[in-house]
């Protein structure tokens, strides 16, 4: 599985941003998100029990917007 680079937060710092990739899997559309692991204990409290090969990330809403554009380019 290749990743391919979609776009970062353009209001973070550089080396610490997070990011959105698209990968080039065949059987299924997926992206991979670069984020801040959520450690919050509220959130974590919210979101309830994770299974031990998943974590959350939390990622800005513009960064989601990148997820966006990709379609509205390709026009799908």
């Amino acid at each position: 599985m290749h990743a391919r680079f979609l776009g970062k937060d353009p209001n973070s710092q550089e080396g610490q941003s997070p990011t959105l990739f698209a990968t080039d899997r065949t059987d299924r559309v997926t992206y991979i998100a670069q984020g801040w692991k959520v450690t919050d204990p509220q959130a974590l409290a919210d979101i309830g029990d994770v299974p031990d090969h998943e974590t959350l990330i939390e990622i800005p809403e513009d960064v989601l917007k990148m997820y966006a554009r990709r379609y509205m380019e390709e026009g799908n």
